[in-house]
């Protein structure tokens, strides 16, 4: 939308600038907020949310087709581009809101359905039976008969939204909006009402703890820079985001820049920080973009910049674009890499809150991390405490894929079992398939199998359970995954990523990798001893991993093993069925798969003998084909091709060597 005039930008300052966070607010200033988050819009509102994920399915293209309808019937109305609401699986995602009515959110909104949808809505004056997930009601707005509360929705439903509550709500580019909605307050409370060392009391006594995977206490990590004595210091955001499937740092960037300008400067006015950095990596173009333009909005606004709200501090924030290198998640890496050198960690003590950035003190937080700040400072620590366990309070935000029948970018409190987030929030396994485990924390994260997922999400817990909270990432597994696959997938990832300054970790993860292949390669690959080398590798891949998590220089190192550790653990049996049966009962790994033709099932309709590259599969248009073993290398194109479940893996006995 369009700049506020001036007249109103002041009216929206004038809440932060004279200690408003108490006074009782204008009806002006009501009236404008009412304006600018259309509580009571004078004409129909259209919410296309087009972060990544949507843009990925094809909302620019729907933004369009809207503007058309409404250009051909000469209809009043605003397109407005949002974020990402969450549920990712159901983009492109389409908020309507007609003027005093409850907003309505429809999924799946490709291009070719807007038509149809808003033919029902405008012309037709009905609700259209499709696409509709639910409605939004809003203070003074008048619901829809019969049509669910979102909130409702089982994706929605055990949700704790408070780090997303403007994500898919506002428009990321309005910093009028973000004002409107009660923005900035938090920093004009901290700037006005507290000094350095009560904010960091604040946070400490909250119980917020690093949301990036090592959980340490951030209200801690900032009074060790608030009290070292230098004439610089320095606040860094860690958005690299470096995990495989994890895509929340991007997603809240993309959706809620301000949040994440705002909490940046209350952490650096709170350790005495004249300086901050985000680094983000350079394959979040439209992130960076967002985050580019709230800055210079917030400088516009007198929010960054020199004696900002007059209270004598001055800030600036500066974009640092990584290169992608997973190593440079660890503090150290990505301290060097801001200086300009490689990424490579350094050994420890001293920490980077004693000697960090160019020398100086300095507080490495993730975004998540950062975007908990605002609202704990505005509402307090109790209100915060409120919701998660003992040890691990507040919510958590995390990216749900693989699998689970609805992915997306959740929030929720901490204290939840992963049970209910995979079979509830999730809604099971895609395709009725049985939950078999979940994959937490990332590369160095480790696999819970489903018999033991109502454990709960916390720090300790998940620990005790071999893996980490790491920075959000939750791959949901079905029954056709193969563990030890996704051991060798995450290995052979973190083996690439290693900076190679460390023996231990250069050394020691590419003989997991090697290990792991040797597992699950035929015998028809192996020439002389090779066998025999396979077992004895197999014996040492314990004490492997637990060299290698004792001795390596930083975390990448030391969780490394992880996936491997934690899938031995689990599913010990997958590995054995690998090692002395060469077999893999998930029908993945190639080199271990064999398949055969039930005559009875098969219709002789070709579909296999098409995919098969390698003439592996003999017989007729409609008589029943076979496998020539000889040829058959086990891609398992067949198996996948195969719509009559005629192609099926062989028994034990149908295998041979």
């Amino acid at each position: 939308m369009n700049p506020a005039p001036l007249d109103w930008k002041q009216e929206l300052l004038s809440v932060l600038t004279h200690d408003g966070i108490k006074q009782e607010i204008s009806g002006r200033t009501k009236e404008l907020s009412a304006r600018l988050l259309r509580l009571n819009p004078p004409h129909p509102v259209f919410m296309v949310g087009t972060a990544t994920c949507g843009l990925g399915a094809g909302a620019a293209r729907t933004v369009d087709a809207i503007r058309k309808f409404l250009e051909v019937h000469n209809l009043e109305g605003e397109v407005l581009e949002t974020g990402c609401i969450g549920l990712c699986s159901e983009e492109p995602l389409v908020t309507v809101q007609l003027p005093g009515r409850a907003r309505l959110l429809f999924s799946g909104m490709v291009h070719e359905l807007t038509a149809p949808v808003l033919n029902a809505l405008l012309i037709e004056r009905r609700t259209p039976d499709s696409n509709l997930l639910g409605q939004i009601v809003l203070e003074g707005q008048s619901p829809w008969e019969g049509i669910p509360l979102l909130s409702e929705h089982p994706f929605f439903r055990k949700q704790t939204r408070r780090v997303l509550r403007n994500c898919g709500i506002l428009d990321p580019g309005s910093i009028e909006e973000y004002l409107a909605g009660g923005g900035y307050r938090a920093f004009a409370k901290s700037l006005h009402t507290m000094t350095p060392s009560e904010i960091c009391d604040e946070v400490e006594r909250s119980g917020l703890r690093g949301r990036g995977g090592g959980g340490f206490p951030a209200g801690t990590k900032w009074k060790y820079a608030l009290n070292g004595a230098s004439d610089q210091k320095y606040m860094v955001c860690n958005a690299d985001e470096g995990d495989p499937g994890a895509f929340m740092d991007r997603a809240l960037i993309e959706s809620d820049p301000h949040r994440l300008i705002e909490g940046l400067a209350i952490a650096s006015y709170a350790i005495g920080a004249g300086c901050a950095y985000i680094y983000i990596r350079a394959e979040y173009p439209l992130a960076i973009r967002r985050l580019e333009r709230a800055i210079e909005q917030a400088k516009a606004y007198g929010l960054l910049g020199e004696n900002i709200l007059d209270s004598g501090f001055d800030l600036k924030i500066v974009i640092r674009k990584g290169a992608g290198a997973f190593v440079c998640g660890e503090e150290t890496a990505l301290i060097r890499s801001i200086e300009g050198k490689r990424g490579m960690p350094s050994p420890r003590p001293p920490y980077p809150t004693e000697k960090g950035l160019f020398g100086k003190p300095t507080v490495i937080n993730n975004v998540e991390t950062i975007v908990n700040v605002p609202g704990l400072i505005l509402n307090g620590r109790d209100w915060f405490a409120s919701a998660g366990t003992e040890t691990s309070r507040g919510t958590k935000v995390f990216a749900l894929s693989g699998k689970s029948a609805r992915t997306g970018m959740i929030e929720v409190e901490m204290g939840i079992s992963l049970r209910e987030i995979i079979e509830e929030i999730g809604g099971g396994m895609a395709g009725g398939k049985q939950f078999k485990a979940v994959q937490i924390g990332g590369p160095s994260g480790g696999c819970i199998p489903a018999s033991h997922c109502d454990i709960p999400v916390d720090y300790e817990t998940l620990r005790d359970f071999g893996a980490i909270m790491g920075s959000g990432g939750l791959v949901a597994m079905d029954e056709n995954t193969c563990m030890v696959d996704v051991a060798k997938f995450f290995v052979e990832f973190l083996q690439n990523e290693s900076c190679g300054k460390c023996t231990p970790c250069r050394e020691g993860t590419r003989q997991l990798r090697e290990i792991l292949e040797q597992i699950t390669r035929p015998r028809s690959a192996e020439r002389g001893d090779d066998a025999l080398l396979r077992f004895k590798s197999v014996l040492r891949l314990r004490n492997l991993a637990g060299v290698i998590r004792a001795t390596s220089l930083c975390g990448l190192g030391q969780t490394a093993p992880n996936p491997v550790l934690s899938t031995l653990r689990w599913f010990r049996e997958e590995y054995e069925a690998h090692v002395f049966d060469r077999k893999c009962p998930a029908g993945v790994c190639k080199g271990l798969v064999r398949c055969r033709i039930v005559p009875e099932l098969c219709k002789g309709c070709t579909a296999c003998v098409r995919v098969c590259h390698h003439d592996a599969i003999l017989g007729a248009p409609r008589q029943p084909h076979r496998i020539d073993p000889g040829k058959c290398t086990g891609c398992g194109a067949c198996l996948s091709a195969c719509k009559f479940h005629a192609v099926q893996l062989a028994d034990d006995d149908e295998r041979g060597g």
